[in-house]
């Protein structure tokens, strides 16, 4: 009987750490993917796939490096 409990329990724990370890990989992929081209310098979040303007401040929308350095 002990022996049913304690595999159970290990069982129940690797499979809380695996998925806790999934998800925390998955949001580290999509934070490093760029949005778009082109980005305001000073609201980063706004981001478009050709040149233009922020819709927040109105300048001018600077291009992404994608050197990756």
């Amino acid at each position: 009987m002990r022996r049913s409990i304690l595999i159970l329990t290990l069982a129940a724990f690797t499979l809380g750490v695996n998925s806790c370890s999934n998800e925390s990989n998955k949001t580290a992929k999509e934070s490093t993917k760029p949005k778009g081209k082109y980005y305001c310098t000073m609201h980063p979040e706004i981001t478009s796939d050709k040149p233009g303007t922020c819709s927040r401040c109105g300048m001018d929308l600077a291009e992404r490096d994608t050197t990756g350095k």
